[in-house]
Parts: structure tokens; C-alpha cells; sequence
């Protein structure tokens, strides 16, 4: 496998995360809201439209989550020149396992909830896009586990652009759905209801998280022994 091929397989696991991480019982219940909210925003009631404003939507996701992978690039300098540190493994390794065991619902981690009583409508696409990046904040907690191993691995490889068009991924994964049921709006009475398999994806999501944990506990151990 060449170097394009491991850049493309990134970009493809990050957004299929990102689809992963919309279908958990904090993320899913949310979509009908925004979805009401995008519904609003598209005065003319067009497809086109509301196809662009679940984009400016989800981009407004986006800059929020590039912030942070900024963030985690620039300071990652500091975990790349002490990489080969077995402790460093130990730590994210530790940090990965907290993250898989909030997904398994063992250790309780706060959320926030849109509020579903929010009528207002915005008036043009800025305002799209600065309730998207203020979504970004609300639902952190909700993806904060698959979110939190998204900046690890951003700051271990410390490119900022490469970080930047990961988020980007990852943000338009979560969206995905809603761009759909933006755009399609008789989509949203389909869509099926909450129950047992929102809790197995987001069981399925913290084993993954498990099996990258043991990597790193391994490659400490390589390190010591």
C-alpha cells in the first residue's frame, strides 16, 4: 500500500466515524431539531436549497472541529519529539481506553441537549453557519470519545493541513444524515426511531476504541521490554 493509498484509507475511516458517531443515543435525538431548524432557513422550500444549507450547516461543524485539529497539530510537536517515549504510549493509551470506556456507558461523561423549544429561523447563511459551529460545541461531549482519538492521531502526525482536511471528513461524516434529511426533508418521518441499536453502535464504536488502546499498551511494552 503506497502513501496515497494510506492518505485516502485516513480520510475514508475518519468519515465513516463520523457516520458511526451520528447514529449514537446522544447525536441521533438531535437530528429532527436541526433538521426543523434547516427546514426555516430554506424559505423557498427547494431541494437545491435546502441541499446548500445543510452543507453551510455542517461547515460551520466543521470550523469548530479545524480549530481544534489546528490546536492539536501545533502543539503535537511536543508528543513528536518524545514519540518513542514508552510513558507517552502508556498515557494515550490510558486517555483511549477512558474514551472507549464512556462509549460502553462504564464511566458517565455530561452531555448537552439542543433545546427543541429554539423556534427561531435564521435569517441568511451566516447565521446557518454560526449555529453550526455553536452545534459543534453542544454535541462535543456526545462526540468527544471518537473525537478525542481523531486529535491524538492529528497531533502525532503534527501537519496541520492534513489535520485540517481530516476534521473536514469527520464533520461532513456526522452530517451526512442531516444533509440527507435536509435535503429531502420526507426523510426525516422515515428515519427510525431511537431504541436499542443507537446503544450497540455506540457499543460497537467503544470496542474499536478498546482495540486501539491495546495497540498503544503494546507498543509501551516493546519500549520497556
Amino acid at each position: 500500500m503506497n502513501f496515497t493509498e494510506n492518505i485516502f484509507l485516513s480520510y475514508l475511516i475518519v468519515f465513516w466515524g463520523g457516520v458511526l458517531v451520528s447514529f449514537t443515543p446522544c447525536v441521533y435525538p438531535v437530528m429532527p431539531i436541526t433538521a426543523s431548524f434547516i427546514a426555516g432557513a430554506n424559505t423557498k422550500g427547494t431541494r437545491w436549497m435546502g441541499f446548500l444549507i445543510s452543507l453551510v450547516y455542517v461547515f460551520g461543524l466543521a470550523l469548530t472541529y479545524c480549530a481544534l485539529a489546528v490546536f492539536a497539530a501545533i502543539t503535537g510537536k511536543v508528543f513528536g519529539q518524545i514519540q518513542n517515549n514508552p510513558y507517552i504510549f502508556l498515557v494515550v493509551g490510558n486517555v483511549l481506553l477512558f474514551f472507549a470506556l464512556v462509549m460502553l456507558d462504564v464511566i458517565p461523561l455530561p452531555t448537552i441537549a439542543l433545546s427543541s423549544q429554539n423556534k427561531n429561523k435564521p435569517k441568511n447563511l451566516w447565521a446557518v453557519i454560526l449555529f453550526g459551529m455553536a452545534s459543534g460545541l453542544i454535541v462535543g461531549p456526545c462526540t468527544a470519545p471518537v473525537l478525542g482519538s481523531l486529535l491524538l492521531y492529528i497531533g502525532s502526525k503534527q501537519n496541520i493541513f492534513h489535520g485540517i482536511t481530516l476534521m473536514f471528513a469527520f464533520s461532513y461524516g456526522v452530517g451526512a444524515s442531516l444533509i440527507l434529511v435536509g435535503t429531502f426533508s420526507g426523510l426525516l418521518s422515515s428515519l427510525p426511531k431511537s431504541g436499542v441499536w443507537l446503544v450497540r453502535v455506540k457499543q460497537a464504536s467503544g470496542i474499536i476504541l478498546l482495540i486501539i488502546a491495546e495497540y498503544f499498551f503494546v507498543k509501551a511494552g516493546q519500549l520497556f521490554f
